[in-house]
């Protein structure tokens, strides 16, 4: 199992949903970069469950840094930090021992680590583990917004609709028919210079995939005018280049600001698809594969009948950790840094 993200900036996620804790282990950070508490704690709040429309699970969601930090700052060493599992019903779990939930790794984890993963709450495969990923983007989230990159992101759709005034209304409606409904996230990335990324492997289109796509409950990434693009004339898609206030734009985005795998400036935009929470308690067909009968299953315990509004803060936490990786890879980590940060605080 690998779970390292990252070329220069990488990071380790560990633990499991009914384990002790959870945790990361952030490396490649420049020495003196601001570890802001309020902000991170900020960001894990929006991933927190709300009432009526989430599970029952209440975890506090405290970061506990080990090693890497001191005195509010980085020492250039790797950042590890921990966050306790409190609020875990384990039991609710033994009667689906060797039961595949419909929609989940069980079956998957079992054929890759031959039973011996802590199948407990979905284990290491838990939604429980993005607020370590949580944690470990809003550092880099809040460096970045310090050199004036912005990232954001909105529910752009949520069961087919685009009316927020509905969408509140749409989860309940899944709850009480204990079912599940998903979405889709609109992510827009703001200040991003020209020049960043790389034209094959780590384009920027690339990068961010891959950091989105750790993300349990994603099942698709789009870009700019994404799969509508291929519906269009090359004279529709084509952003074409003008001259505004000294200097280069586009008239559109329907690249969503990233030519050649690199950015050209505009805005980078991206879409995200997340699927309808798979843990729902209608009845499904299955089998339970240490039996190797056909079996079917109600799924009891604590759900979300959806996750799309707490996924808003893990599709920041990607794109920052992926977005901070290719401009270090581009400037170097030093990048990272304000004038505040280098002047230090270990005074």
């Amino acid at each position: 199992m690998r779970n390292v993200l990252g070329n220069l900036i990488t990071l380790t996620l560990f633990g499991e949903s009914h384990g002790p804790c959870i945790g990361g282990v952030l490396d490649g950070l420049p020495a003196g970069l601001e570890i802001d508490s309020e902000y991170i704690k900020s960001e894990l709040d929006k991933r927190k469950s709300a009432p009526a429309i989430s599970t029952p699970r209440r975890e506090e969601d405290i970061p506990e840094f080990l090693s890497g930090v001191l005195n509010g700052r980085t020492e250039g060493t790797p950042v590890a930090f921990t966050i306790a599992n409190g609020d875990v019903h384990s039991s609710d779990y033994e009667e689906l021992a060797g039961i595949a939930r419909p929609g989940h790794a069980d079956y998957s984890a079992e054929m890759r680590y031959g039973g011996f993963q802590d199948a407990r709450g979905g284990g290491h495969f838990s939604g429980r583990l993005t607020a370590a990923l949580v944690t470990a983007g809003a550092i880099l989230k809040k460096a970045l917004e310090d050199k004036g990159i912005i990232i954001e992101t909105h529910i752009y759709e949520l069961a087919g609709i685009r009316d927020e005034d509905r969408m509140t209304a749409e989860i309940k409606k899944a709850r009480d028919e204990v079912d599940s409904v998903g979405g889709i996230l609109e992510t827009v990335i703001l200040g991003l210079p020209a020049g960043v990324g790389e034209p094959s492997f780590s384009s920027v289109e690339s990068e961010i995939s891959s950091a989105v796509f750790s993300i349990g409950g994603v099942k698709g990434i789009e870009f700019g005018a994404g799969f509508d693009i291929a519906r269009m004339k090359g004279s529709e898609a084509n952003d074409e280049f003008a001259i505004e206030d000294g200097r280069v734009v586009t008239r559109s985005n329907n690249n969503g600001g990233i030519n050649g795998g690199i950015t050209n400036g505009m805005p980078v935009v991206f879409r995200t698809a997340v699927k309808p929470t798979p843990s729902i308690g209608r009845k499904q067909n299955t089998v339970d594969f240490s039996r190797m009968e056909e079996v079917q299953i109600e799924i009891k315990g604590r759900h979300d009948p959806a996750i799309v509004h707490r996924a808003v803060a893990c599709v920041d936490a990607a794109a920052a950790l992926a977005v901070a990786d290719l401009l270090c890879l581009r400037y170097g980590s030093g990048y990272l840094l304000t004038k505040e940060d280098k002047m230090g605080s270990n005074k």
